[in-house]
């Protein structure tokens, strides 16, 4: 489960998580530096409104369970992706042939561990991910690698991101090409408050509507399903999964499952 250090939305880590522990599962903690994550503030507090669905998005309940997860033990000690999966070099280092094929070298090798060992990927959602995911090129790395081994992955709100700008380059087409996806739709968007941990700085709106991203994304044949007004939404267009926002993120789990065990392989479209 990939987590961002800028803050994750507490039920988006809950939610699967309490899933994957019910069945077994072995559940392992990454972030792009190793650097512990933490949940946002908001995600905590069962009494902070939503302002785009104009409700309080977290139960007393949940609320709870995410505190004590966010304080324990637990998430400490994560992966690091910076240490995991090598930096691909500028074009324009002096000796860029010999680099690059050194990190081709490196980057087989720590995917062929990292494969051998998982048998999903989770990239879990909130405000943090569009600051250190998105773009994040060594996830991306990882992202197409379990794609190349037919191994699935979930993408949970602002963690569907990664998917859509993880590509080729050669032929820079999203691997959400012919897809269909869920994610936050434009409805689903702050005006303003987009706040993220460990800085002082409110952005007001995302930097980008995730919608658009993604409708671009999937293409002419793929779809976004944004599913305004339904109370849940999550698709699966194997060998992904994407969940709209928190109140998807324990179904999305169930789905993950059904996915590995029992060859789910199309879900809500």
């Amino acid at each position: 489960m990939v987590l961002s250090e800028y803050g994750y939305w507490g039920e988006e880590l809950v939610g699967p998580l309490e899933k994957f522990d019910a069945r077994g599962y072995r559940t392992t903690f990454m972030t792009p530096t190793g650097k512990r994550a933490h949940a946002l503030p908001p995600s905590l507090d069962p009494d902070y409104i939503d302002a785009p669905l104009g409700r309080s998005v977290t139960t007393a309940d949940m609320a709870r369970r995410a505190t004590e997860l966010d304080e324990s033990s637990r998430l400490d000690n994560p992966l690091s992706l910076m240490e995991l999966i090598p930096e691909r070099p500028y074009y324009s280092a002096l000796n860029h042939l010999r680099e690059l094929e050194d990190y081709n070298r490196r980057l087989e090798e720590a995917l062929e561990g990292v494969l051998s060992s998982f048998d999903a990927l989770v990239i879990v959602g909130g405000s943090g991910p569009i600051v250190d995911l998105a773009n994040n090129e060594r996830l991306h790395e990882l992202i197409m690698a379990f794609i190349a081994a037919d191994k699935p992955i979930l993408g949970e709100c602002y963690g569907v991101a990664p998917l859509a700008f993880a590509r080729d380059l050669e032929t820079r087409a999203s691997l959400l090409w012919g897809k269909h996806v869920t994610g936050h739709p434009k409805e689903y968007d702050y005006k303003d408050g987009t706040g993220f941990l460990g800085v002082d700085f409110n952005m007001g709106p995302p930097p980008y509507p995730l919608e658009y991203i993604l409708r671009d994304a999937v293409g002419p044949d793929g779809g976004f399903h944004g599913n305004v007004g339904k109370e849940l939404s999550v698709i699966v267009d194997y060998p992904f999964v994407t969940a709209r926002s928190t109140p998807d993120s324990t179904l999305s789990g169930e789905l993950l499952i059904e996915v590995l065990e029992n060859g789910l392989r199309r879900y809500g479209w």
